[in-house]
């Protein structure tokens, strides 16, 4: 459930900006979201297509772009990505950590379409 409150930022987001661009229609929004959030894209569609209702962001296709998480180590300071179950660097077998890249979530780009001036 915790994909509800996010999507409902991210729908508001997308009105403002498509209301300072005066778009008439937005044709599609593309997300990018780091696997360590643990948000799933049948849950951000489900949630966006209920809580763009009525707006210029109605029928919108939603495309969600994965980030794999990596893992920085201390040791030797290779970026590697991270693999199921283990932190360890493939190359000296030092215990990993966590960097930012993984945790992201925003709006990349919007196609909007405008009322001809």
């Amino acid at each position: 459930m915790h994909e509800a409150s996010v999507t409902e930022a991210i729908v508001k987001m997308a009105l403002e900006e498509a209301a300072a661009h005066n778009a008439t229609k937005v044709r599609s929004i593309s997300l990018v979201v780091g696997e360590t959030t643990g948000y799933m894209a049948e849950s951000l569609e489900f949630y966006f297509r209920n809580f763009s209702r009525g707006t210029v962001l109605e029928g919108a296709e939603l495309r969600t772009t994965y980030v794999k998480p990596k893992i920085r180590c201390p040791a030797c300071g290779l970026v590697f990505d991270r693999r199921q179950f283990s932190f360890d660097c493939p190359t000296c077998g030092a215990q990993g950590v966590m960097t930012s890249v993984g945790n992201e979530f925003y709006i990349d780009t919007m196609d909007i379409e405008k009322e001809e001036e």
